[in-house]
């Protein structure tokens, strides 16, 4: 199997932006919960009954053709700090690094598949794509759910579905979700009515890191709320429908902001440009919002295309545990900030200064076709 320090040396390809048309929707990700029958859920169980399901439940994932050469490992047998690296790379959730003795994570070697046993349910099973692939993402996760349901007895009910532990997961128990970049709509303070409207139509929409977090970045996620009568299908249209259009909201701001208001724009895109390239104390917030301003700016062709990846990579790199990591040592706040500027300046010490509107005008500058388009 993988070992931790080979995980972190290959960064999933969702995580470096490597597709093309992730220029609004990050990544894409769908999560079945799955519990076994006649099983109390891991909340309810016994620390006996919760390894007993791990140790029948483990060998069965590690066995999955998917999972040849990947990564697992039992939660106790990481420490607080490789757990939270986990959780920064969205590969278990907050309250699985919680976990400890009969909770284990197995990911793929490519970062796409990702399965927690004894998180909130029995197994929480996930596939993360870049770009808007939620199909591509589902079918993955649903491979998965069919081979292991072929050893594997899982609670179900013919008229409530899967059954989980908490209700809202209770019939498909699938949560597809999207990571959308929304300068634009932040930019041209018409992001509160988007959202707004997304709510409406029973979406859930989150921060950076899921439920209960804020909006960094200019990242917002969106996914489905109810999983109770309806098939994965229609939940999957309905969700791909509604990203779609405020993609579409999203492409159309930043095509008015640089048509109405050039100046801030650029001044905006400079900004972050000059404080990244020479700030030596960043704390992780701003850094955080001023790597979207420059994403933006390599998106509306200010800066050489590749340098989306590079904003995608840093947004990994620069959290709190990965940090820790990467010095080899326990870190202060603000030893922890002047290292995130460290690594920032050293990643953009080759980039030049962005291109400036006018001056592209005057050589018949077009916005990238790609980026900035009519709905």
């Amino acid at each position: 199997m993988m070992r931790f320090s080979t995980l972190l040396k290959h960064p999933a390809d969702w995580m470096t932006g490597a597709s093309a048309g992730t220029s609004v929707v990050l990544t894409s990700r769908v999560r079945l919960a799955r519990n076994l029958r006649r099983e109390p859920f891991p909340g309810w169980s016994t620390k006996e009954r919760r390894v007993a399901v791990l140790d029948r439940v483990k060998p069965e994932v590690e066995a999955l053709p998917q999972m040849k050469n990947g990564f697992s490992q039992e939660l106790d047998a990481l420490s607080s700090l490789q757990k939270q690296v986990l959780v920064e790379r969205h590969l278990i959730s907050r309250e699985q690094a919680a976990r400890g003795e009969g909770s284990a994570a197995i990911v793929n070697r490519k970062q796409a598949l990702c399965l927690m046993i004894n998180e909130e349910d029995h197994l929480r099973m996930q596939s993360i794509r870049p770009g808007l692939a939620l199909r591509e993402a589902y079918n993955l996760v649903s491979s998965v759910d069919a081979q292991l349901e072929t050893n594997l007895e899982f609670a179900f009910d013919h008229d409530l579905g899967y059954l989980s532990a908490c209700p809202t997961n209770l019939g498909t128990g699938m949560r597809a979700s999207a990571m959308l970049h929304l300068p634009g709509l932040v930019l041209s303070d018409q992001i509160a009515q988007v959202l707004q409207a997304v709510g409406k139509l029973q979406l859930a929409v989150r921060g950076f890191f899921g439920e209960g977090t804020e909006s960094l970045g200019n990242l917002f996620q969106i996914s489905n709320q109810s999983t109770l009568g309806e098939s994965e299908e229609t939940i999957i249209r309905r969700l791909e429908r509604v990203i779609q259009q405020v993609t579409s909201h999203e492409r159309n701001a930043r095509q008015k902001l640089v048509e109405d208001d050039p100046d801030m724009v650029f001044d905006r895109v400079g900004r972050a440009y000059g404080t990244l390239r020479h700030a030596h104390v960043i704390p992780s917030k701003e850094a955080l919002n001023l790597l979207s301003l420059l994403r933006l700016g390599a998106e509306l062709g200010f800066f050489p295309p590749e340098t989306g990846g590079t904003c995608d990579s840093l947004l990994m790199e620069i959290q709190p545990a990965h940090l820790q990591l990467h010095s080899g040592e326990k870190l202060t706040p603000e030893q922890r900030d002047a290292i995130r500027a460290e690594i920032i300046r050293s990643r953009l010490q080759s980039l030049d200064p962005p291109v400036i509107i006018a001056q592209q005008e005057s050589e018949g500058w077009q916005p990238p076709s790609d980026t900035i388009a009519d709905s």
